[in-house]
């Protein structure tokens, strides 16, 4: 089984190859993901995300999954010095670094509960997948028709923070200021929802954001500075072929 659908601003690809799975999973699975945009999205003036913001909602009164991200949501900012912040001055609520890959990452969920086993879900590029080995191409930072590496993921997440799709969209909470240390920046984990946090968390905070990265425990770093000297963790999967 095979769909893509465009959810939350990029295109979603879901591929199942469990026979025995049908249709009605991915349904579930764009449901969820269309749900949870139109709940969590900072763009939408009715959703839960916009409604608290507004103070239309008690931060008592979210619902348990909004409290779960906002919680998510304070634990980075609170490990990384305030470099992560889903609160800058100036700007709404916007906890999308944090929804997108835990909303994903429980879509994955709603494919293992249905009795997938073989499967890559890929959201704009962060993937989660199960029952590989399966590769994923890690975009070079400044020549979009290339690869720097390739990753091998047997059950687990890559995600990648970049400037090469928004620019200067991530902001350091510490400054103010767009963070530019790094041109990318992609972990892998055994979960999306940890995968993407990170990545998003520690390319805020520019080169330091490395070595933080890969000290956080089961994260595996790939990363590229501004410098364009690369960096890379011992135990990042890359396949066998980009391993030479």
């Amino acid at each position: 089984m095979h769909r893509v659908e465009h959810v939350m601003g990029f295109p979603v690809s879901l591929r199942v190859d469990d026979e025995h799975v049908g249709e009605e999973a991915a349904d579930a699975v764009f449901a969820w993901l269309r749900e949870i945009d139109a709940r969590f999205s900072p763009f939408k003036a009715d959703s839960e995300v916009c409604r608290l913001d507004r103070g239309e909602v008690a931060r008592g009164e979210v619902s348990a999954d909004l409290g779960e991200v906002l919680g998510l949501c304070e634990e980075y900012r609170v490990a990384t010095g305030g470099a992560f912040d889903v609160r800058l001055p100036g700007r709404g609520l916007d906890p999308c670094a944090v929804v997108k890959g835990w909303s994903v990452q429980r879509a994955a969920e709603l494919l293992r509960a249905a009795g997938a086993r073989r499967f890559v879900l890929n959201a704009g590029g962060d993937v989660v997948a199960a029952g590989g080995p399966w590769r994923v191409g890690i975009r070079h930072p400044e020549q979009a028709d290339k690869v720097c590496t390739v990753a091998e993921l047997t059950d687990g997440a890559v995600a990648t923070s970049a400037r090469y799709e928004r620019g200067d969209h991530i902001i350091d909470g510490r400054t103010g200021r767009a963070a530019t240390g790094l041109l990318s920046l992609s972990v892998v984990a055994s979960s999306l929802t940890v995968a993407d946090t990170v990545a998003t968390a520690a390319f805020a905070m520019g080169t330091e954001g490395v070595e933080w990265a890969a000290a956080r425990p089961g994260c595996e770093v790939f990363a590229v500075d501004a410098g364009r000297r690369v960096f890379r963790t011992g135990g990042f999967p890359v396949a066998a072929a980009q391993a030479a």
